[in-house]
C-alpha cells in the first residue's frame, strides 16, 4: 500500500524559535552519524533542519503505513544520496525522500515506494492551495464538491468522496509562513 509524508521548515522561524545548539538537542534527535554530518557541514543550521524535515516526512509516511505513532527520531536514520534525495531507514524499512532547499524553506516529501510519482506544491500559508495545474486527469476525476479530507484518530489525512475512501495518498504540512501538500494516486 502506498504511503507518503511531507514536512516543511520555515527557515526564518526556525532561526528564532529553536536553539538546536542547546545541550542534548542533537543527541536526542539524531544518530551519531547524523550528528557528525551536522557538525562538519558548511552550514550546520541548514543540515539540522534538512535532517529534521527528512525524518518528519518519513515519520508521516510510516504512520500512514503502520497506523501507529511514537516519538523516536533517532530510529529514523537519514542518508543523503544527492543534494535533493535521501533514504530514511527504520529497522529494515526504507523511505525514499526528495527535498527542496530554498533560501526561505526546506521541504521534504517521502514515499514508501521508490520512484513513485508524488505531486506536491508549496504555498504561502495564507494563500489557498489550488490543485488544478498540478494534478493529472486521473487524479482530477476523483475531485468534486463531495470530496473532503478526513483524518484518522492518529491525525492521518485521507481523501473521501461521498464518505468512501479514495485510492489516493495525501499529506499536508505547514510551518510559519509556508504550507504544502503532497498527493499520489495509490494504484
Amino acid at each position: 500500500m502506498l504511503s507518503i509524508g511531507n514536512d516543511i521548515i520555515d527557515l526564518q522561524l526556525a532561526k528564532v524559535q529553536s536553539n538546536w545548539q542547546r545541550k542534548g538537542f542533537l543527541e536526542k534527535q539524531f544518530t551519531i552519524t547524523e550528528q557528525q554530518e551536522i557538525l562538519k557541514a558548511k552550514n550546520p543550521f541548514l543540515q539540522v533542519w534538512l535532517f529534521w524535515a527528512i525524518k518528519e516526512a518519513a515519520y508521516k509516511c510510516y504512520t500512514q503505513e503502520y497506523k501507529k505513532r511514537f516519538f523516536a527520531p533517532k530510529k529514523f536514520a537519514c542518508k543523503n544520496i544527492t543534494a535533493s534525495e535521501a533514504i530514511v531507514q527504520i529497522e529494515t524499512k526504507k523511505y525514499y525522500v526528495t527535498t527542496i532547499l530554498s533560501k526561505h524553506y526546506i521541504y521534504a516529501v517521502a514515499s514508501n515506494i521508490k520512484g513513485k510519482k508524488v505531486i506536491s506544491d508549496v504555498v504561502l500559508a495564507d494563500k489557498k492551495v489550488l490543485l488544478s495545474k498540478k494534478i493529472d486527469s486521473k487524479l482530477l476525476a476523483l475531485f468534486s464538491n463531495k470530496t473532503e479530507i478526513q483524518k484518522t484518530v492518529l491525525g492521518v489525512p485521507f481523501l473521501y468522496k461521498n464518505n468512501k475512501k479514495l485510492p489516493v495518498a495525501i499529506s499536508k504540512t505547514h510551518h510559519g509562513k509556508y504550507g504544502a501538500f503532497a498527493i499520489s494516486y495509490a494504484s
